[in-house]
């Protein structure tokens, strides 16, 4: 007799409001055997939230090495299981992604069952355009690494949508002040909760009001897109900027707002040249710029 092989589900639960879950998500978490949970203590609340009882097991990115060939072993001897991540959608900077791949491997069907996603929650909520777009996933940490990231991003002339820690968030507006300035941002804070709020507007100002509120709770930034006719335009800028004196480079960040280690290591960057070269060019200029002599 042929052992029946179960099905994995890929269960997306509520990034904040509980009533987000959908009925077929709820009917589902109730029939499977099992839940691999990312985070058992948060799922159980959900659980409990809407009197489920099913057996839970941990799934996250510290055991998921071990735990995927069990459960790939619990689906082949015909248990039916949901992954469930933190919050939202399964498989998105998540874990979910592994498991899911494993079993794809052993030919083992793979049922999604839409619901919240913090990604496209954001994405639509902050107003930009949505015909195509970028999902970049968390910003790397610090370091050179980050300063890369966002650059890249900065080029990117699809809306992207990136997610970001609040102990993180002033360090990665103040690049994208110094790489973007003139790139309009959304930036949305605990999506579908009590305090849930959404900013709009220019990096400078958006670092300013971090600067007097400290960031609490789950971001989600969201850069615009760049119009079509705004791309020629940045490129005639970029092609007039490499093709201007270092000085007049310097003194343009200057007249922005920069100071003059800031401007000077921009200048450095964008044209991929060493500082010293640039500050040797630009060693006359006071520190602090009043505007052209």
């Amino acid at each position: 007799m042929t052992q029946n092989i179960g099905e994995l589900f890929i269960c997306a639960t509520p990034i904040g409001n509980l009533e987000d879950i959908t009925l077929r998500a709820l009917r589902v978490l109730r029939e499977v055997d099992l839940i691999a949970a990312e985070d058992t203590r948060r799922t159980r609340k959900l659980l409990t939230h809407f009197d489920i009882h099913t057996a839970l097991i941990s799934y996250h990115q510290h055991n998921a090495l071990s735990r995927i060939p069990e459960l790939v072993s619990r689906l082949k001897s015909g248990q039916n299981i949901a992954v469930v991540s933190d919050a939202g959608t399964p498989g998105i900077s998540d874990p979910g992604l592994k498991l899911i791949q494993a079993a794809i491997k052993e030919e083992i069907t793979i049922i999604p069952i839409p619901g919240p996603s913090a990604v496209v929650t954001a994405l639509v909520a902050a107003g930009f355009d949505t015909d195509v777009f970028v999902f970049g996933g968390f910003i790397p940490r610090s370091g050179r690494e980050k300063r890369e990231f966002i650059e890249k991003a900065g080029r990117e002339h699809r809306t992207t949508v990136l997610y970001e820690t609040p102990h993180r968030l002033i360090d990665t507006l103040r690049l994208c002040v110094e790489m973007m300035p003139e790139r309009p941002l959304a930036i949305c804070r605990e999506l579908t909760k009590m305090h849930e709020e959404i900013l709009r507007g220019y990096p400078q100002a958006l670092l300013e009001h971090f600067r007097e509120t400290p960031p609490r709770g789950e971001f989600v930034l969201v850069l615009s897109a760049v119009a079509e006719e705004q791309k020629g335009t940045e490129a005639e800028a970029e092609e007039d900027y490499h093709d201007c004196p270092i000085e007049e480079a310097v003194r343009d960040l200057l007249a922005e707002g920069y100071d003059k280690k800031t401007a000077i290591k921009t200048v450095a960057q964008r044209r991929g040249i060493p500082k010293r070269e640039v500050y040797g060019a630009v060693i006359d200029i006071p520190a602090v710029h009043k505007g052209e002599p």
